[in-house]
């Protein structure tokens, strides 16, 4: 609820400052909805054995702009605008959940995982966050900056096990939405190929001090 309070006050702020944006040149003049994907997924070496049987993930407030369909860019820091004809098929607060989720399951960290809401009962929680989701444009054609935070939980004894910030910025090809929400995946993506070790790690080090929470 706090995201969201403070997404409708950075909106109304942008009104005002005329922040809505028709885009940095080269823009679609109709609406046009981009995915925001996980383009190292295919890629993912699988693991013979997992290490834990289930894990649930849980999505928690963070920057209000994942919390949007909007495709949000920055010409100077802490300035956002938003590109007037793209936008994001779902909210990335709620996308990104399912994208880790499939990058969890193709490496086969856990026997099964599932995002909270589901029927599925865990004893390991990944709570996640996302810190940033924009194309800084403060040098032209700019960069995707993604980070997020993550934090294991054993939740039969309501443990956090660790906590940590992934972030990645990516190149962005040219100065447009399509360029951006481009880097932006590959972005999430290189954050992805952090998080995987350090959660394997941590489930390892954890799982084998309490392994009747298996």
């Amino acid at each position: 609820m706090r995201a969201w309070f403070s997404l409708l006050a950075l909106l109304g702020a942008g009104a005002l400052a005329g922040c809505i944006s028709v885009g940095l040149g080269g823009e679609p003049s109709a609406q046009v909805n981009y995915q925001l994907r996980d383009p190292h997924l295919a890629a993912t070496a699988r693991r013979d054995e997992p290490l834990v049987a289930t894990l649930l993930i849980q999505p928690l407030p963070g920057d209000a702009l994942a919390d949007t369909l909007a495709v949000a860019y920055s010409r100077r820091p802490n300035e956002f605008s938003f590109y007037q004809f793209a936008f994001w098929t779902e909210r990335p607060v709620r996308q990104l959940p399912r994208t880790l989720q499939q990058r969890l399951e193709a490496r086969h960290v856990v026997g099964a995982v599932g995002v909270v809401g589901d029927p599925l009962r865990a004893d390991w929680l990944l709570t996640i966050s996302v810190d940033t989701l924009h194309h800084d444009v403060s040098v032209s054609p700019g960069q995707a900056r993604f980070a997020l935070t993550a934090e294991l939980f054993e939740r039969r004894s309501r443990t956090r096990i660790a906590r940590h910030q992934f972030s990645a910025n990516v190149p962005v090809a040219q100065a447009d939405s399509a360029a951006a929400t481009v880097a932006l995946s590959e972005s999430v993506a290189q954050a992805f190929d952090e998080l995987l070790p350090w959660l394997e790690g941590e489930l390892q080090r954890a799982a084998a001090a309490a392994p009747a929470a298996r």
